[in-house]
């Protein structure tokens, strides 16, 4: 493996549908693309620990922001499985025929989706403290913190019910430290969590958040999205699947990758005792990205 150091190349790439996208993408020219998937909220910040180990890797960084926040057009009403039409133009502008997938939290289910959308171009899907779908499961608030549990109490009422609660959130990040983000999100971040947003990772972490809630559209659109059919169905995924979970998450509670590792056909899973929805990526990235180079 090399060390490499690319700077990100930010990309407003014009869709099919009229929209635009906010693209950036980093590391070797001719690397394998690894599209990642944002959380929720979130944008196409290239946290730095991730790229650097992307590129050590030969492959390239891609990264974008859902439509609705700052720099992606809106697309009201979409669902999880739409946004595989929106890497399918990603990997045509980079003239990349097969690719790599990963997500984060509310990246999980997009990233799933890409797969299942495109299996033909996904080589792998990695999710990390992903969730699992709403529609069925009644379970799926159970050990959620409490912030989250409101969320999506006031998500199952609509778009208008959402948005104060959003922008009351938004009000406590966009322009905070680390420990007024650690107030904000108090019930939702156990210590270890913490830990990482006191770090120098940790700032890295706060400016993609910060970024991703400029404007709230895309936050909303993903928790609506969530709580409706998803427009694919997990079960009938047939890329190869990694689920990686921590058992102190309260942000996507265990039994949320417990379902995934149960229904995702051939799903390779790998629970982590004593992490968190934040501290289960640093550190262990690039052996989640390992694991899928197999595949190409």
């Amino acid at each position: 493996m090399t060390n490499v150091n690319h700077e990100p190349e930010t990309i407003a790439l014009d869709l099919p549908d009229g929209r635009v996208l906010q693209v950036m993408v980093s590391g070797p020219p001719d690397g394998v693309p690894l599209v990642w998937h944002h959380g929720t909220p979130g944008c196409a910040w290239q946290l730095r620990y991730r790229s650097s180990e992307t590129h050590a890797r030969g492959l390239r960084y891609v990264t974008y922001t859902r439509a609705g926040a700052a720099g992606s057009t809106r697309r009201p009403g979409r669902s999880v499985a739409d946004v595989a039409e929106d890497v399918a133009a990603i990997l045509d502008h980079l003239k990349a025929d097969r690719c790599l997938v990963g997500g984060n939290s509310g990246g999980g289910p997009h990233a799933l989706a890409t797969g299942a959308v495109l299996p033909d171009r996904v080589a792998a899907v990695l999710c990390v403290c992903g969730i699992k779908p709403y529609v069925g499961e009644p379970d799926f608030l159970d050990g959620m913190g409490e912030a989250n549990v409101e969320e999506f109490e006031l998500a199952l009422q609509g778009e208008d019910a959402l948005r104060p609660f959003v922008m009351k959130d938004r009000a406590g990040i966009i322009d905070a430290d680390p420990e007024g983000v650690i107030e904000t999100l108090a019930t939702l971040l156990p210590e270890v969590d913490r830990s990482i947003l006191r770090s120098e990772i940790g700032l890295d972490v706060i400016c993609g958040i910060q970024a991703g809630v400029i404007e709230v559209d895309g936050w909303i659109d993903d928790d609506l999205a969530f709580i409706h059919d998803w427009g694919f169905d997990p079960r009938k995924l047939t890329v190869p699947s990694y689920v990686w979970q921590g058992s102190a998450d309260l942000m996507v509670p265990f039994h949320h990758a417990e379902w995934l590792a149960n229904n995702i056909p051939g799903v390779v899973p790998h629970f982590l005792d004593g992490e968190g929805h934040l501290s289960v990526l640093v550190g262990r990235f690039g052996t989640m990205v390992d694991e899928l180079l197999p595949h190409l």
